[in-house]
């Protein structure tokens, strides 16, 4: 199937890692302009040597700084013309108990989680309403569908995303513009797709050990935990004109956890 994704300009936050970094490899391989808006500049480039043909640029972005965020979306509309495409992707947080939860990590969850989403979306949608046509894709979890234990916060921040992308669906429908959510199961990633081990593995140390892992993926329905690449087709397809006729909605990517 062609997505018609060809020559398209993406800006991808939080796209050097992970998730973020098969799908911005994943847009790259359709043909389209990639820009990786994330604050680990080191990997993003190393993402953006990767890629077919200088395809992705790597631009170094903080997503809880609004400027910087404003200097991103300039930089691509004085580079490239325009915003095709938006996936927000940035993420962060640490696996523990609300109460035991230090209050600099609730306020980065939320700063990154919630705020980065919105400082992204807020310029980038803006100009979509100017030119009357745009997608945005945001990464959010079944966490913020269901609550999750020792997530309570991210799970907050994700239940955030999900109702300001219905909420803004709404809004800017009118002018062409589509904006969809895409929930991810537990990914905990790997170093060989990430400039370092991720948080999941290197924060954590043993609480998510292997045996701990798969553990984690015999509840899951289809006994297994996500992959970066399952996440990919879903975002593409969501980010293509093939999806012109659905906004505001919600799909799960989880491998069965949650059937909501």
């Amino acid at each position: 199937m062609d997505l018609g994704l060809e020559g398209a300009t993406v800006v991808v936050s939080g796209g050097a890692s992970n998730i973020g970094r098969a799908i911005s490899l994943g847009f790259a391989g359709e043909g389209a302009r990639v820009v990786i808006a994330d604050i680990d500049h080191a990997q993003a480039k190393r993402v953006a040597d990767e890629a077919p043909g200088g395809s992705v640029v790597a631009r170094e972005t903080d997503v809880t700084d609004p400027g910087s965020v404003e200097a991103t979306v300039e930089f691509v509309l004085g580079n490239f013309g325009g915003i095709d495409v938006l996936v927000n992707c940035a993420g962060w947080t640490v696996d523990r108990l609300f109460l035991d939860k230090p209050r600099e990590e609730l306020e980065k969850e939320i700063a990154v989680d919630f705020w980065g989403f919105i400082n992204f979306t807020r310029p980038v949608v803006a100009h979509m309403v100017s030119r009357r046509r745009g997608r945005v894709v945001s990464i959010a979890s079944d966490a913020g569908r269901i609550g999750e234990w020792r997530e309570a916060v991210y799970s907050g921040t994700k239940a955030g995303v999900i109702a300001m992308t219905k909420a803004i669906a709404r809004e800017v429908g009118k002018y062409g513009i589509t904006l969809n959510v895409v929930c991810p199961g537990f990914t905990p990633g790997r170093p060989e797709t990430s400039g370092a081990e991720s948080i999941w593995r290197g924060e954590q140390g043993a609480l998510f050990g292997e045996e701990v892992l798969e553990r984690i993926a015999r509840s899951y329905p289809l006994r297994r935990l996500g992959r970066p690449e399952d996440v990919v087709a879903p975002v593409l397809l969501l980010a293509s004109e093939r999806a012109s006729y659905i906004t505001g909605q919600t799909l799960s990517v989880s491998g069965g956890y949650t059937m909501i």
